[in-house]
């Protein structure tokens, strides 16, 4: 007779056998390559290494029914965000609000910039007839006389996306609603402006040349010389096709920033009267007017409703229609990020631009409004404003010295860089300098105190986002930020600079190989435009880009493309960045979509902002 205990050792004798069997089964599946070096997978995380390759191996060793049941102990410890079942919101004004069911905003918006640029570039024109029949149906109008001659010098120098020059005919549109005859009369009066220059020729076959200058008694001589260099590289943006170019005069401001705050109710009379009653001749020497009473003679316009900043919005525009108060800061808002750029730099349809932007907070309330509208160039304007955006050759360069910018794989710092000086605006007792843009950006990235709003970074394109996270100020910009001044305080009075010193950090400046050492670069603006965008972008950098300026490349440039555009008020600085850094272990980090914006940013820099593609533009 056999005892119990007999018969439960027969029971498990099998049973531990065939246990033992498929131990050493699935050991040698599972463990065997794992442990060869030939399969590690190259991460920071050791849990995530062993996450990424079980995983992965039980793909192909378990059966489907098994697989189940097999949860790795990291996937055990860190559960996995749910995958997302919504799509983010792309509002009017140019942003995304982002959805926390649905995936990584950053995921959505590099993927519709692709689809963007590669629709954009596959559109364009390939033939003259070709070019013609797009600017009718963009502009309504025929191309000005001289259109073929452009098409020849962009056929001759391969200047690419004939057919993106949207941001001269929104600058543009409002003169052809008027009396050309009197837009003559004003620009000669223009002439005599305190500091501007006059550039032309007054024959056909003169060469083009600096006409006329006026500077203000006060002008020191290095500053009268700056200007008069200043025309000089204008001029050579042209002087390759002076010949194709009749008599002309121009009326340049020689300052960074814009002077000529329009009058909405003015320029929106000008465009529906350029709409109405305006078409010219393809190449013709003499206009047809369809209507020949619908230009506006821009010395009788009706009265002002509006003063100050506000006079350039529509009065349905946010602007308008929502309290105005430089002392009371905006309100906090949902996660939104950049998804057309120059919409977000609207301050009609963002307001807290004029919160933020020295552009704006130098001049409170805002400047006089100029109802006249002058044909004036600028080197910058912003949406506000009526200047006409050239390009500009400032501080062009070709290229980097590869000795000062080394390749994406060699650059060691994995910090957001920004150095500057503490332009923007003046600043004194009276004036609302702790709100200008260079100030909030050393402030916020420097913040040591309290938390920071953070969407967590995400591994996959397959994992919801989730609600914010509370992410401590003085964990993450020691870590993720090298932002600060360079130099001495300046543009400040003097007990005001003292105050600068006191509470913002200043360091020695950075020379270029050390600069060079930084993945990702900040840029943003200072009086006026940015003067280093192009020096950024041809780097092997990734630049961060806010700015409320739209330049004359606007429309021929990608967002999540070439670059990645920031909000003026820095809402979106640290998700934006913490997707490519990854968190603070720097883990789930996108180091190669970064590497690749990148280097397609630098070759855009290197093919589409050539000294041929400044006289592509301003000979259009």
């Amino acid at each position: 007779m056999v005892s119990r205990r007999g018969t439960h050792r027969a029971f498990l004798v099998p049973i531990l056998a065939t246990a033992l069997l498929l131990i050493a089964y699935y050991k040698k599946a599972l463990l065997g390559d794992w442990l060869s070096p030939s399969s590690w997978c190259t991460v920071v995380s050791p849990q995530r290494q062993t996450f990424s390759v079980i995983q992965e191996e039980t793909k192909t060793v378990l059966s489907k029914d098994t697989e189940d049941y097999f949860i790795p102990v990291s996937k055990a410890k860190h559960n996995k965000p749910a995958k997302p079942t919504r799509e983010h919101d792309i509002r009017p004004d140019g942003l995304m609000e982002a959805n926390p069911d649905g995936r990584h905003p950053l995921f959505a918006l590099i993927e519709a910039g692709h689809a963007e640029w590669a629709a954009k570039v596959g559109r364009q024109s390939r033939t003259f007839k070709e070019a013609v029949k797009e600017y009718r149906r963009r502009h309504g109008r025929a191309p000005p006389r001289g259109f073929d001659e452009w098409w020849d010098y962009c056929q001759t120098h391969a200047v690419q996306l004939p057919d993106e020059y949207d941001q001269i005919y929104r600058d543009l549109e409002p003169f052809w609603g008027m009396d050309p005859r009197e837009m003559r009369k004003l620009q000669a009066e223009h002439e005599s402006h305190v500091d501007s220059y006059t550039i032309g020729k007054d024959r056909t076959a003169d060469p083009i040349s600096l006409l006329k200058t006026s500077f203000s008694d006060g002008s020191s001589a290095n500053a009268i010389k700056m200007f008069g260099e200043q025309s000089e590289d204008m001029i050579s943006t042209i002087r390759a096709v002076q010949q194709h170019i009749p008599p002309f005069r121009a009326v340049f401001s020689p300052h960074d920033n814009p002077n000529l705050l329009t009058d909405w109710e003015v320029k929106n009379m000008l465009i529906e009267a350029a709409a109405a009653g305006t078409r010219e001749s393809p190449f013709s020497h003499t206009r047809a007017h369809a209507n020949a009473h619908a230009d506006v003679d821009p010395t009788h316009v009706p009265e002002a409703k509006v003063s100050g900043w506000l006079a350039a919005c529509s009065p349905h525009s946010p602007a308008r229609t929502t309290p105005f108060d430089l002392d009371t800061p905006p309100a906090p808002h949902n996660k939104t990020f950049v998804h057309d750029h120059v919409k977000v730099m609207d301050p009609c349809a963002h307001p807290s631009i004029l919160h933020h932007t020295g552009q704006f907070l130098s001049a409170g309330y805002g400047t006089a409004v100029e109802r006249r509208f002058v044909p004036q160039f600028s080197f910058s304007s912003t949406h506000l404003h009526h200047d006409i955006v050239v390009g500009a050759p400032n501080a062009w360069v070709a290229d980097t010295d590869p000795r000062e910018d080394v390749p994406w794989a060699e650059k060691v710092e994995e910090r957001l860089m920004w150095r500057g000086s503490t332009t923007g605006m003046w600043a004194d007792v009276d004036t609302r300098w702790r709100s200008q843009q260079r100030v909030r950006l050393v402030q916020l990235t420097n913040e040591r105190f309290g938390n920071l709003s953070v969407l967590p970074p995400r591994e996959t394109r397959e994992e919801k986002i989730g609600a914010p996270e509370a992410w401590a100020a003085a964990r993450v910009n020691p870590a993720m930020m090298d932002v600060v001044f360079a130099g001495e305080p300046n543009s400040c009075e003097d007990a005001t600079c003292d105050v600068m010193r006191a509470m913002l950090p200043f360091r020695e400046p950075m020379g270029k190989a050390e600069a060079g050492l930084y993945k990702y670069v900040f840029d943003v603006d200072g009086n006026g435009w940015s003067s280093r965008y192009k020096r950024l972008l041809v780097s092997r950098s990734l630049i961060f880009k806010a700015t409320a300026f739209p330049e004359w490349f606007a429309g021929r440039i990608q967002e999540y493309v070439h670059y990645i555009p920031i909000q003026m008020d820095y809402s979106d600085l640290h998700d934006a960045f913490i997707f490519f850094r990854g968190d603070l272990k720097g883990d789930f980090g996108h180091d190669d979509l970064a590497k690749n914006i990148a280097e397609q940013g630098r070759e855009w820099a290197l093919n589409f902002w050539r000294l041929e593609d400044l006289t592509a533009y301003n000979f259009r």
